[in-house]
């Protein structure tokens, strides 16, 4: 079984807030950082986005991939791989848990299997950057958003 990353920021906004930010895959490119490109592919019956193509640029990882959703009740949300250049496998998800008043504990956890064969250290040591840009963006944008 694949070893997973993970890593846990504390935003100064409610859970729905937060989610109403991950859900919004339009505007990844404004804050992700990584991604250059998002196009919802398919929404299920409450609009949520259940497959995203995803044009991504970290640098020496350049990948345009598509992503299956899973939705959990209002506070997590679950992604799988269904197709990329780059990448073997893909599994993450975001778990939302509100915390004192007014602010929201955000759990990333990420696995990615490459299709070039590289170290787990540096394979876990990308996934923690990778997790570690996604959750400052994410407390960034949420917190920086009109209230």
């Amino acid at each position: 079984m694949a070893e997973h990353t993970s890593s846990s920021i504390t935003i100064e906004a409610a859970a729905a807030d937060v989610m109403g930010v991950i859900a919004d895959f339009a505007r990844y490119p404004d804050w992700t950082g990584e991604v250059k490109e998002a196009e919802v592919l398919a929404t299920d019956a409450e609009g949520r986005a259940e497959q995203v193509r995803l044009v991504m640029d970290a640098g020496a990882i350049k990948d345009d991939q598509t992503l299956a959703y899973t939705w959990t009740g209002q506070h997590e949300v679950s992604w799988t791989l269904v197709k990329s250049q780059m990448l073997r496998s893909l599994d993450g998800s975001y778990i939302l848990t509100p915390a004192a008043p007014g602010t929201t504990e955000v759990t990333y956890r990420l696995t990615v299997d490459v299709k070039i064969p590289m170290l787990g250290m540096i394979k876990r040591k990308a996934e923690k950057v990778i997790i570690d840009r996604a959750l400052a963006g994410l407390k960034k944008r949420v917190e920086s958003a009109p209230k």
